[in-house]
């Protein structure tokens, strides 16, 4: 067993004593400290399990960003883990406010930073490619990170922003032009926070959604004083009380920032969160594939074997 410090990254080296995982520490740009584990590629090509079928590529790694209340350690998690692991190297973390990550989830607003330092330690690890993929609040975080960290690394966000003439609300009612990056403490290039391709399953498309009765749940969780003590003692999930302010860069707003990054976007028609609206919305803002899923229920713990091979297959090949 050992143990490292790589600038922001550390990490403890558990292989000696269980064959395969390395979890780390990592420190976000904002200061968060996360828990991560990175999972090396189980399949090998040529071996059974690496037939002609299936994809394996040594070369690229899988960041995973669970759902609201998730972690590191929940067996849905851990389960997607192992299954992409068939194809590709994975990393999995965290959320902060989730697990034995630090700070408070703002509920999809500063999390684009924890993503960013998944894919950051991914690429530290040699990875030549990176790619994400999430599940309900991850989803729509990583389509908020790819549109961000990908415009940034461009030089696109500072185009978009002079040539904007729509407006949208900010959290204190003022009008920004659309473009304009909501987000102040985004860094103004980090190109190794940037993603290949990105996958979102079971995401929200806009802000806000109070439609259905879990999400109204999720809403009186997120809101209410006492919902929030629920959430920290019995889903082990610590929520920041203070509203957004401003409201941040939508999934569906992000969408059309993500090209020429590939995106692939899956949803269940037997969803009780989000209803169909939302992921044909998200694949009519800008280029994207659309999978709807047959039978198929709500984000991670309703993502079966077959479709999680499915979604490594895509992520690699992309």
């Amino acid at each position: 067993m050992s143990s490292g410090s790589e600038g922001r990254f550390h990490s403890v080296d558990v292989s000696s004593i269980t064959p395969g995982p390395l979890r780390a520490t990592l420190r976000t740009a904002d200061g968060v400290l996360l828990e991560a584990v990175h999972q090396p590629r189980t399949a090998r090509a040529g071996s059974a399990s690496g037939s002609a079928a299936t994809a394996v590529d040594g070369g690229t790694a899988i960041v995973v960003a669970h759902g609201f209340t998730g972690s590191v350690d929940r067996p849905a998690v851990r389960r997607a883990a192992r299954v992409l692991a068939g194809r590709a190297a994975v990393v999995t973390f965290s959320f902060r406010g989730h697990g034995r990550s630090g700070g408070h989830s703002t509920v999809g607003d500063r999390e684009v930073l924890d993503v960013a330092a998944a894919v950051a330690w991914a690429r530290s690890l040699g990875y030549r490619r990176v790619v994400t993929v999430g599940f309900s609040m991850g989803g729509s975080v990583v389509l908020r990170h790819a549109a961000l960290y990908g415009a940034a690394h461009a030089g696109r966000a500072r185009e978009r922003a002079a040539a904007g003439t729509d407006a949208r609300r900010a959290g204190d009612g003022r009008e920004r032009p659309r473009g304009d990056a909501p987000e102040p403490w985004l860094a103004a290039d980090a190109p190794e926070g940037r993603t290949d391709a990105v996958a979102a399953v079971s995401a929200p498309a806009r802000w806000y959604y109070r439609g259905t009765a879990p999400m109204r749940r999720v809403h009186w969780v997120i809101t209410r004083p006492v919902g929030r003590l629920v959430g920290r003692y019995g889903l082990r999930t610590r929520i920041r009380p203070e509203d957004w302010d401003p409201v941040p860069l939508s999934p569906v707003e992000a969408v059309p920032l993500i090209a020429p990054a590939p995106l692939l976007i899956v949803h269940g028609d037997r969803d009780a969160y989000f209803p169909l609206d939302h992921p044909r919305m998200l694949a009519a803002a800008g280029p994207s594939e659309l999978w709807l899923e047959p039978g198929m229920g709500h984000a991670e713990n309703a993502a079966d074997d077959a479709l999680l091979g499915r979604l490594a297959d895509w992520l690699v090949r992309a």
